[in-house]
């Protein structure tokens, strides 16, 4: 599978969803549902994920972060999340 390209507009697979808020009833411990189970997802992939709706592109989502996450190395951040995406849609739950 490809890297995603800054074109790329990552949105959640079909078949793949947002679960409920989970036992402390926010959003923090929500989980991706998909057809072969769930991810709960940490902070930062949450963060990521949350971006992929189809609608901004890979590139706007990494200007996002890059912004939100000033002090890391913008190329470890298009790096990490590219990676990422790329494990995300060889699970079959993101596509771009």
């Amino acid at each position: 599978m490809a890297p995603p390209s800054d074109a790329s507009q990552p949105r959640l697979a079909a078949g793949c969803r947002w679960g409920p808020p989970g036992k402390t009833g926010t959003d923090s411990d929500r989980m991706i549902l998909f057809p072969e189970g769930a991810i709960k997802l940490q902070s930062t992939g949450r963060e990521v994920l949350e971006r992929c709706d189809g609608q901004r592109t890979f590139g706007e989502i990494i200007a996002e972060l890059q912004k939100e996450f000033a002090k890391t190395d913008p190329a470890k951040i298009r790096a990490d999340i590219s990676a990422f995406l790329e494990q995300l849609q060889k699970k079959r739950i993101v596509d771009y």
